[in-house]
């Protein structure tokens, strides 16, 4: 699991809801290389966040990704896509000024556990 880089919570239960925080490609304190793998690192750490309150990515019912450009919009659909598996929330996508630390994507999530 990541620690935050900046002054706010990983993950908020409400009820039965979990507000999952803009999770960056980080393994290790450090941005992993590319859009591939750092798609695949920040479902990762959405996944190790959302295991330690009981619940897995299945229970994801929406997340928005951040892309530092929309070129990348097609490799990390694949990514993602891959990392979900045949599990498909509901999704917003889009380009932003930056990231933190230089990350090319970002992705939040809501899940909803019983």
């Amino acid at each position: 699991m990541t620690t935050p880089v900046g002054p706010y919570t990983p993950l908020v239960r409400a009820g039965n809801t979990l507000y999952v925080s803009g999770q960056l490609g980080l393994s290790d304190g450090e941005l992993v290389d590319g859009i591939d793998a750092q798609t695949r690192q920040a479902v990762a750490n959405l996944g190790a966040l959302l295991e330690a309150e009981g619940a897995s990515l299945s229970n994801i019912v929406k997340t928005t990704v951040l892309l530092d450009s929309i070129d990348d919009y097609a490799a990390m659909n694949t990514a993602y896509t891959e990392s979900l598996g045949d599990h498909r929330p509901a999704r917003a996508a889009f380009a932003v000024d930056a990231l933190p630390l230089g990350g090319l994507v970002e992705i939040e999530a809501i899940a909803v556990v019983d």
